[in-house]
């Protein structure tokens, strides 16, 4: 029977078979994903960024209420401003607010305040969190689990970047206020998350880690 505000699901009920292929190829597919230091500046279209972000903005939230806002960033000076403010935040971090056991943690990755895929990445996508709305009549109303809905987007964003055939990296400058000076967002937008997207360099490096396994990770009941 319907439903006002339902539509029935649509669904076809794939085999056994096809559902063990499916779990298993996208598996072996995402275990390929790496992140990403060193880009190229080959041009991505941005219908390929609309379609990447449009299938991040799918991702379930709280209530429905969609508490992000995603801003692509291909002009280049925008890109130099974020650059020069991130590394000033990073600079500080690696030079005094890290802890001397987060910097041996982060020893074995080869980084450094040094930032240069802000500017060399065709785009930079920046993810922002709605904490509430603002109506026209400038009335709040409250959004839910954001944080939590907003992650969730996340990850399916970075999936879809890898899906396409590009690559990325999660940068979270902090602290990342600057983002909101920068591209003009509203105060209840908060920055989340950047992410610098395109195509490797030819000769991109990256670590060679090692993934927990089945084991470490799963517990079955």
């Amino acid at each position: 029977m319907n439903k006002p505000g339902f539509k029935y699901l649509n669904y076809k009920v794939p085999s056994e078979a096809e559902i063990a292929d499916r779990a298993s190829s996208f598996r072996l597919h995402l275990s390929a994903r790496r992140s990403v230091r060193h880009f190229s500046d080959k041009w991505v279209y941005q219908s390929v960024i609309e379609d990447i972000i449009m299938t991040a903005a799918s991702a379930p939230s709280g209530a429905n209420k969609q508490p992000w806002t995603f801003c692509a960033v291909s002009d280049t000076e925008l890109k130099r401003q974020i650059r020069v403010a991130a590394e000033k935040e990073e600079y500080e971090n690696y030079h005094g607010r890290m802890s001397d056991s987060w910097l041996e943690d982060l020893k074995h990755l080869d980084t450094d305040w040094h930032k240069e895929f802000l500017e060399k990445a065709p785009w930079l996508i920046v993810l922002f969190k709605k904490v509430y709305n603002i109506g026209s009549d400038d009335t709040k109303t409250k959004n839910y689990y954001v944080n939590e809905s907003v992650g969730i987007a996340a990850g399916i964003l970075i999936t879809a970047i890898h899906n396409a055939g590009l690559v990325t990296l999660t940068h979270t400058p902090s602290p990342m206020n600057f983002l909101q000076t920068i591209l003009g967002r509203p105060e209840n937008e908060k920055p989340y998350l950047l992410l610098p997207v395109g195509y490797p360099a030819n000769d991109a490096l990256v670590p060679d880690l090692i993934k927990k396994m089945e084991t470490e990770v799963i517990c079955y009941y």
